[in-house]
């Protein structure tokens, strides 16, 4: 007998080859091997970093953040590739949505807008940031990571990369619990739409939890800090609103700007 990837020779009895360490595999493939190796997939150590990551941020967020700044990488998935399964997990969504629940999609609208106007505006602007879904995600961790590394520079406990990995793991998580409340949902046309928008509160909540956990904070405290933090967002959030109106002015699409500007009564 030999080794398949080498060609050593190999013992009958050789579970893995002595040169180059690869398992024997000298049966065919069948369901219940198949079944083994799946399990054995999904429960071993390294796969199973995105599940035991996802359970510990709700446990305990400071293991995994301040375990991958102080340089722990084995426990846990570390931040990029955790930001990453959120952003396939969320693309894969609105590829379902889209798809298959398109009716879903539009009461969610409907439900945040009146006018017919307001409704192809919103439409517009939601399809534009599917499509760029990845880049405006990866745009806003650097921005979220400057607000937080301003609203805890008294604490002193991360620099602005540090930030960055907090922000990583907290968006990332944020994102995932959401995605998984709305794939429950959007089966359901009268409720999905509320679940939408009750599902930012939860955000807040979730990002409050987590920054609680690794800077400590009392209640006091986390009231000013929270505060603090939605002001310097709104501010940014008014700053991004007025890039994307000139931006729709240089691209011609005024029409769309005025019809953001139309009342409901109207």
């Amino acid at each position: 007998m030999e080794c398949k990837n080498c060609k050593t020779a190999l013992d009958q009895d050789a579970k893995f080859c002595k040169e180059c360490g690869a398992k024997v595999i000298d049966h065919r493939i069948t369901l219940g091997y198949l079944a083994k190796e799946v399990r054995i997939a999904f429960f071993s150590i390294d796969s199973s970093k995105p599940v035991r990551t996802f359970t510990e941020m709700f446990r305990k967020p400071e293991n995994v953040i301040d375990g991958y700044i102080g340089g722990t990488r084995k426990t846990y998935i570390h931040a990029f590739g955790y930001f990453t399964i959120a952003i396939l997990f969320s693309t894969f969504f609105y590829f379902i949505a889209q798809t298959f629940f398109s009716d879903s999609l539009e009461a969610a609208f409907n439900l945040s807008t009146q006018s017919k106007h307001q409704q192809e505006a919103v439409i517009y602007f939601q399809k534009k940031m599917f499509e760029y879904q990845a880049a405006i995600f990866y745009i806003s961790i650097p921005i979220m990571a400057f607000i937080s590394f301003i609203v805890f520079y008294n604490k002193k406990k991360y620099n602005y990369a540090e930030h960055l990995v907090f922000n990583l793991y907290a968006f990332s998580q944020i994102s995932i619990v959401a995605i998984l409340l709305f794939f429950a949902t959007i089966w359901n046309k009268n409720v999905f739409p509320y679940v939408q928008v009750s599902s930012l509160i939860l955000q807040i909540g979730i990002y409050s939890y987590i920054a609680i956990r690794l800077f400590k904070l009392s209640f006091k405290q986390f009231i000013l800090k929270l505060l603090f933090f939605l002001a310097i967002l709104f501010v940014v959030y008014i700053g991004c609103i007025i890039m994307v109106e000139i931006l729709l002015v240089v691209t011609g699409n005024i029409e769309l700007l005025q019809s953001m500007a139309i009342s409901p009564s109207q």
